[in-house]
């Protein structure tokens, strides 16, 4: 737990924005960086509860008590190595996650609850500022090969779960760059493309291999991934917006999906979100051909190509549970 009184003497304090007339002038994140000192306060909030009902509430049940207390002791790195140990991108779920964990929060009965979130966006950023997260390839490969269709969160961390097990992993995509729903769907307010590709650039030196634009049944066969791979990863997310269906929907048809305005704001159109004043160059940039916009695989099924005949099944993937949309 963090300190025995913390909950008792601090009140929960998250990061402040950025000024309404400083924000009209770019498209980067809301909130301005929190302090170290106040991170560490809101970890000291963290109780001893008999049953930390915020594992629950995590998708990925995140060890929560363990890293905020650890964040309280200043033992950062720990505090990494735990929240790596359940979430392969906590970089993209401390900025994006609703935190049903925070909803859980034991504290949140009569009290604001812990600052969980922050926190653990906090550890990550840390973790990258102090060169702890580094590219850590398997010792040794298993001499299988896997194919993933879909480079969304679910299919980023099955790809990096399954090089984790020395398997040699190639990741299809049909868009311009990885991330699917966290590139064309999320603002830069909200997650800049940096902090994506960021990552994408480790999972790389650790021996994945990414190929974009390539539409799977198309660009390639499933004939061809069946030669090519021992197993095949399905996660190709949704593009097939859901109707809303109020008594007025029918007056509506002709208005665009929502999902592709958010594709043609991060396509560079000017028609939908103006002209970008300041926005740092990324390592994959869409064009403005972008129409396509990749939402988030709300399931991922691993698929024997070779071997035994087996029945199509779920893959557990920590970050992807946490990113679908309910």
């Amino acid at each position: 737990m963090g300190k025995d009184t913390g909950f008792v003497e601090y009140t929960r304090e998250t990061p402040g924005r950025r000024p309404a007339a400083e924000r009209i002038n770019d498209w980067f994140e809301v909130y301005r960086d929190f302090p170290e000192d106040k991170v560490r306060t809101q970890g000291a909030r963290c109780m001893d509860c008999g049953v930390p009902f915020c594992h629950e509430g995590c998708p990925l049940g995140n060890l929560i008590p363990d890293w905020n207390d650890l964040v309280y002791r200043d033992k950062w790195r720990d505090a990494l190595v735990q929240l790596h140990s359940t979430n392969n991108f906590p970089e993209f779920t401390g900025l994006i996650c609703p935190a049903p964990c925070e909803s859980a929060c034991v504290l949140a009965i009569n009290d604001d609850a812990v600052a969980i979130e922050q926190i653990e966006l906090a550890i990550i950023e840390r973790g990258f500022a102090e060169g702890w997260v580094v590219a850590e390839p398997p010792e040794r490969r298993s001499g299988k090969t896997v194919g993933v269709v879909g480079a969304g969160p679910a299919g980023l961390a099955a790809a990096a779960e399954l090089n984790r097990c020395g398997h040699a992993v190639t990741v299809y995509e049909r868009d311009e760059g990885p991330g699917g729903l966290l590139r064309f769907g999320v603002p830069d307010a909200k997650l800049e493309k940096w902090i994506i590709d960021r990552r994408v650039d480790v999972l790389e030196k650790e021996g994945i291999e990414f190929q974009y634009n390539t539409d799977a049944g198309r660009d390639v066969t499933a004939e061809e991934l069946q030669e090519r791979f021992d197993a095949v990863v399905i996660s190709i997310g949704s593009r097939v917006s859901r109707a809303c269906h109020a008594p007025s929907w029918v007056s509506f048809r002709r208005l665009s999906s929502g999902w592709h305005s958010l594709a043609a704001g991060h396509s560079g159109s000017s028609e939908t979100t103006g002209t970008r004043r300041s926005r740092p160059a990324t390592k994959c940039e869409p064009s403005s051909s972008s129409s396509a916009l990749c939402a988030p695989a709300i399931s991922c099924w691993l698929w024997a190509a070779r071997g035994p005949p087996m029945s199509l099944r779920p893959l557990s993937t920590p970050a992807a549970s946490a990113l679908a949309p309910t």
